[in-house]
């Protein structure tokens, strides 16, 4: 397998003695610009992985328990579409694509496959870090809300489980990235209730949220493609036109 934790002698003693820092992993085939990233990632204080296959990078991701994973598209063996795909299988870790990809079809492809954020290159590596710094607040806001809520939400057929991060309907279990979680989560708390793009920006993503209203329309729309899989007979997400989204339980 090849992968690399940062190797300095003074890397490591930063990484020694500051063993509760976030990690990011960096999942690149590119030398010059997975060095770049990592550089600009250990001088904002996280421990750092790396992979440069598909592969590898997945292994890492699944077993190397990062905070966080920054991921290509373009990369050898397994490309970054599949390694996000089975990534979300089996877990909540967010993702940020970090890809020359310029095409919409491709950003919202890999917003559709759950990863969180979307950078394109060549891009401002203080502007990735940033990027970086707002998921993680995103991740731990909703760590906070669990603890300070009961476990259980629930509005019709809808069953959501913040301790486990999961969400069922009428029994079934369905398939949501993190993202979908938040917006069901924020749409059950304002059932009834019209809300905007700018609403759901600041409670879903934050203030932070670099991106444009084109992703939350797809997250919205993902969303409401599997709660009409998982209960064909009611529609609970309606667009309210010019003015957003209003979801009835």
């Amino acid at each position: 397998m090849r992968f690399r934790r940062l190797s300095s002698k003074s890397d490591s003693m930063v990484l020694d003695q500051q063993q509760s820092q976030k990690s990011v992993l960096i999942v690149e085939d590119d030398k010059s610009v997975a060095q770049l990233i990592r550089l600009y990632m250990a001088q904002a204080g996280y421990q750092v992985l790396s992979a440069e296959t598909g592969l590898d990078g997945l292994d890492l991701a699944l077993n190397g328990d990062p905070d966080i994973v920054l991921l290509d598209l373009n990369l050898p063996g397994m490309d970054g579409t599949e390694v996000c795909r089975n990534i979300r299988a089996s877990s909540f870790v967010p993702i940020i694509m970090v890809t020359a990809r310029v095409e919409e079809d491709d950003r919202l492809l890999g917003l559709d496959l759950g990863a969180d954020d979307y950078v394109l290159k060549p891009f401002s590596p203080r502007e990735l870090v940033a990027r970086v710094n707002a998921v993680l607040r995103r991740t731990q806001r909703d760590a906070e809300k669990r603890e300070l809520t009961k476990e259980t939400v629930s509005a019709g057929s809808i069953n959501i489980y913040l301790d486990r991060r999961a969400a069922s309907v009428n029994g079934s279990e369905i398939d949501l990235t993190p993202t979908e979680f938040r917006l069901l989560t924020y749409f059950i708390e304002a059932s009834g209730r019209t809300v905007s793009r700018e609403q759901i920006i600041e409670n879903v993503f934050g203030y932070d949220f670099n991106g444009y209203d084109r992703t939350v329309d797809t997250h919205v729309s993902n969303l409401r493609k599997k709660l009409e899989v998982a209960d064909p007979e009611v529609k609970h997400l309606k667009t309210m036109y010019g003015v957003g989204y209003r979801f009835d339980s």
